[in-house]
């Protein structure tokens, strides 16, 4: 691991974000609750949530982070059979929380695809990235649309 001893304690802050595209039948056990394995969007977000607890045990060389919040939302878009999450991750610390948030982002949309996985296997996760980090050494960071790959 990189030694982060000689860093500044900061407040950190990470969101990452990604999408999840669906058929109208998951769509449907989702926005209704019909699913046979529970409340997709809940287990999600407890997925998501646990998963940036421990990061550092599933990314070889990541510290292992004292996280002070851990958030995971989800956004509906029912006409392009889309669900995009964003998971917010915060701590105060030597090193950043980029790594739990996409870990976090990764993991609930990793969820939704295993609990509908019945329903159509063909369901497309995209566009994960990080959408801001702020504390520490390299200041303050927003994707701007251009930055990311894959997008016209």
């Amino acid at each position: 691991m990189v030694d982060v001893s000689g860093k500044d304690t900061t407040h950190r802050t990470a969101r990452a974000y990604g999408e999840i595209y669906v058929n109208q039948e998951v769509m449907k056990a989702i926005t209704q609750h019909t699913s046979k394995k529970g409340d997709v969007l809940q287990v999600a977000r407890i997925a998501g949530i646990m998963a940036t607890k421990r990061t550092s045990e599933l990314i070889p060389l990541c510290h292992p982070l004292f996280l002070t919040k851990a958030q995971v939302d989800f956004e509906i878009d029912e006409k392009a059979l889309c669900i995009k999450a964003i998971c917010l991750t915060k701590t105060t610390g030597q090193t950043g929380v980029e790594m739990e948030a996409l870990t976090g982002v990764s993991t609930a949309l990793l969820t939704i695809y295993d609990m509908c996985k019945a329903l159509d296997r063909g369901m497309q996760i995209t566009n994960i990235h990080l959408l801001e980090k702020m504390g520490g050494k390299s200041g303050h960071y927003v994707a701007r649309e251009n930055e990311r790959r894959g997008k016209e």
